[in-house]
């Protein structure tokens, strides 16, 4: 059955920032309009995780208020990659050799300090697995997460697991507000 991987509305953070874990807030208004949207998309009945993080829950809250029919789980697992001390630097003041470090180990390297891919990927699969048997009974799922998770969840869907280099890693990811569809 189906996948919903639905990204929080735009945060309240400058263009240019890395803010990944960072708990920040999304436009209110934006979140409103994408919980329109999503509840006039959605399926019945169907199951709904969510980030833990702020912008996700807000969306969460708006779309309960619209779908009194959906069931609603927090999942701290669906949080976005946590950049550690980059959290809040504007990537342009990150130092190339930061950088580098992380695409020359980009599956290993715990890029801010904080947490490698192969971790964040582990967290997210540990819920891709926890997911399947209801989604293979018909059950349909909705994640109400991030852009770093949405691409994960492109890779999983694939039947891949790691990804040992930075060029392998997906550049596509619903834009703020907005959802994909997966069929795993």
């Amino acid at each position: 059955m189906t996948l919903w991987v639905v990204r929080h509305a735009q945060p309240r953070v400058p263009p240019g920032i890395c803010y990944g874990a960072l708990d920040v807030p999304a436009e209110p208004e934006a979140t409103q309009t994408a919980a329109r949207a999503l509840a006039q998309m959605l399926p019945q009945r169907a199951q709904v995780h969510v980030s833990v993080l702020q912008r996700c829950e807000l969306l969460a809250q708006c779309l309960r208020g619209l779908r009194p029919d959906l069931t609603f789980k927090s999942e701290p697992r669906l949080v976005e990659m946590h950049f550690g001390m980059f959290e809040g630097v504007a990537w342009a003041d990150i130092g190339k050799e930061a950088m580098d470090a992380w695409t020359e180990n980009f599956w290993a390297h715990r890029f801010g300090g904080q947490e490698s891919v192969a971790e964040f990927m582990g967290r997210v699969a540990e819920v891709w697995d926890a997911c399947q048997p209801a989604r293979a009974a018909g059950q349909v799922q909705v994640w109400i997460t991030h852009a770093g998770v949405a691409r994960a969840v492109t890779l999983l869907a694939q039947g891949l697991r790691s990804v040992p280099h930075a060029e392998q890693w997906p550049r596509e990811a619903p834009a703020f507000g907005q959802w994909m569809q997966v069929l795993p």
